[in-house]
């Protein structure tokens, strides 16, 4: 691996944004993932290599020490908006047809429930890990996904949760979906959440953290 590839992939990593964030100590007045993705182009590094050898790698990497208890919200966040400003430079490649996206993923909270910390984070990590990603915000009703599926017929859906009472509503959204397509992957997550809720409402897989999502997308993908 190149050195600019691997310091670009170690800015991911630990959330270094750009030469004038603060953020990690260690890495202070040196460039951060903005400058290092934009090196990498200016010395004719493939988009695809940056993708598949530096960013998905660095979200992969802090994705794991988050399973692990390793790692908190903050430093997911922070990584993810190192990631973001990386594929800024990218975004062109995608629309070229030069670099390949894993599938199209849509993700949203279910209606009756406001909070998007949780959904951001795995809409970001799952962005990192080579996917584009639909997200439909908060509060969302099984006729928006369902629309929102016939624009992307393949993609994979995933639902978020954070309050026992609005849970319920997964199970709503998953029957609509299932009814109009019955094979349609459907991913479940949230704090209330178990294998066995996800078992019972009859969706394709329940992930604690985002690294298990990205995981199974793997094999989704293959």
């Amino acid at each position: 691996m190149s050195d600019t590839l691997e310091r670009l992939m170690n800015c991911v990593e630990l959330g270094k944004i750009n030469k004038l964030s603060a953020f990690p100590p260690s890495l202070k007045g040196q460039d951060g993932a903005d400058e290092l993705s934009k090196l990498a182009l200016d010395e004719g590094i493939n988009p695809q290599v940056i993708l598949n050898q530096a960013l998905i790698p660095g979200m992969s990497k802090i994705g794991e020490k988050f399973s692990q208890g390793k790692a908190f919200v903050p430093e997911m966040l922070i990584s993810a908006k190192a990631m973001t400003a990386a594929m800024k430079h990218l975004k062109p490649f995608f629309a070229t047809g030069e670099i390949k996206r894993n599938g199209v993923f849509v993700i949203g909270t279910v209606f009756g429930d406001l909070h998007d910390i949780g959904k951001n984070i795995v809409a970001m990590t799952i962005e990192g890990a080579g996917w584009e990603v639909i997200d439909l915000g908060v509060d969302v009703k099984p006729e928006k996904f369902i629309e929102t599926i016939e624009k992307y017929p393949n993609c994979v859906v995933g639902l978020s949760a954070l309050l026992t009472t609005t849970m319920a509503n997964m199970e709503v959204i998953v029957k609509e979906i299932k009814n109009k397509y019955p094979d349609k992957v459907i991913l479940v997550g949230g704090a209330p959440l178990s294998q066995d809720y996800c078992n019972k409402i009859g969706a394709s897989f329940y992930s604690r953290d985002p690294q298990g999502a990205v995981e199974y997308l793997k094999k989704v993908a293959a």
